[in-house]
């Protein structure tokens, strides 16, 4: 198929491309590069611009041939949500309504979005199923959740087929060690930590350790990059006979952040320190996928399910990568 990945030059969309081209899929990248780089994708494919240019957007999804779109551009900072709502409104939901009409205009009925486990808010079950009632507790949860519903209206009012794929943690890098996570400012866990052992930082803070888990800290469920774009691969696939998905990717296991930090000493050899903070305000003590669903339709499995092995792939780019994106551009 031609496929248009919006976002497709940050760090899920730069994967998600790979698998796509790997599947034998047309590829072209559509991202107005505030967030995404430019060196995590081939520049042939690549064409720059903003999702609330719904004219561009036309042009492009009809002078290209485009067949399906995958989202990914959206912001996902939970923090600067609250602090900026109205960035969010205007980023998050009113670009993806310009997107959908663009290709309602263009007769493009295919689209994979990228979700997230935010619209859950705080679940009182885990592992979390997708019939738990979502009840988002920030603007960035919430806004995923308008575009959902957005999603299905449209499929039912007229005719488009799509996949809801709800994130649990994305990490990891691609085994090559060419493309990987690199945000600004970082606040993913795994980075962070491994900042550490770059000497980047002096330590990693904790936010609370008197949580009801293993070890008193919060459980998150760790899903390999590479894993989620293979699932979006199947995904696309599986709208050829499904008219509305809705799924959850994660691995059902979930790793405390004092197991990350033991594993990030175990992967790179470097003892690691960190304080405890005051826990941080609607973190939930655990997040946990039940991906069944995803497993029985898709027939998706997660490839990487031992957090070292995702932690490694994560060390060897950072490893490569110190600066991210930009040792690239200085050279080294």
């Amino acid at each position: 198929m031609n496929v248009l990945v919006v976002g497709g030059a940050g760090y899920v969309g730069s994967h998600a491309v790979r698998a796509l081209q790997r599947a034998g899929h047309i590829v072209w990248v559509y991202d107005n590069l505030s967030r995404g780089h430019i060196e995590a994708v081939d520049r042939e494919l690549f064409i720059e611009g903003d999702l609330e240019d719904r004219h561009r957007l036309r042009q492009i999804l009809l002078s290209r041939g485009i067949e399906a779109v995958l989202h990914f551009a959206a912001f996902a900072l939970v923090s600067e949500s609250v602090d900026e709502p109205a960035l969010y409104y205007r980023n998050n939901v009113i670009a993806s309504l310009e997107l959908l009409e663009a290709m309602r205009e263009s007769g493009v009925k295919k689209i994979v979005f990228s979700s997230t486990t935010a619209t859950y808010g705080e679940p009182r079950v885990s592992p979390i199923p997708e019939t738990c009632p979502q009840s988002p507790i920030n603007p960035y949860g919430f806004t995923k959740y308008v575009v959902e519903s957005a999603l299905s209206d449209y499929s039912r009012a007229y005719g488009m087929a799509y996949a809801a794929l709800r994130y649990f943690n994305a990490a990891g890098a691609d085994p090559s060690g060419d493309i990987g996570e690199d945000h600004s400012p970082e606040t993913h866990l795994i980075p962070l930590v491994l900042q550490v052992a770059l000497r980047q930082r002096s330590e990693v803070k904790v936010y609370g350790d008197c949580y009801l888990t293993i070890d008193g800290t919060c459980v998150r469920d760790y899903v390999h990059v590479c894993d989620l774009a293979d699932a979006h691969v199947l995904a696309l696939s599986a709208l050829k006979t499904n008219r509305e998905l809705v799924l959850n990717l994660g691995t059902g296991k979930g790793t405390s952040v004092r197991q990350i930090i033991e594993s990030c000493r175990r992967v790179t050899g470097i003892k690691i320190p960190f304080t405890i903070a005051p826990p941080r305000k609607g973190d939930p003590a655990e997040l946990v996928a039940d991906a069944r669903k995803a497993f029985e339709v898709l027939g998706w499995r997660p490839r990487f399910t031992d957090i070292d092995e995702i932690i490694k792939t994560a060390w060897n780019w950072h490893c490569q990568h110190p600066l991210g994106f930009e040792s690239r551009c200085q050279g080294s």
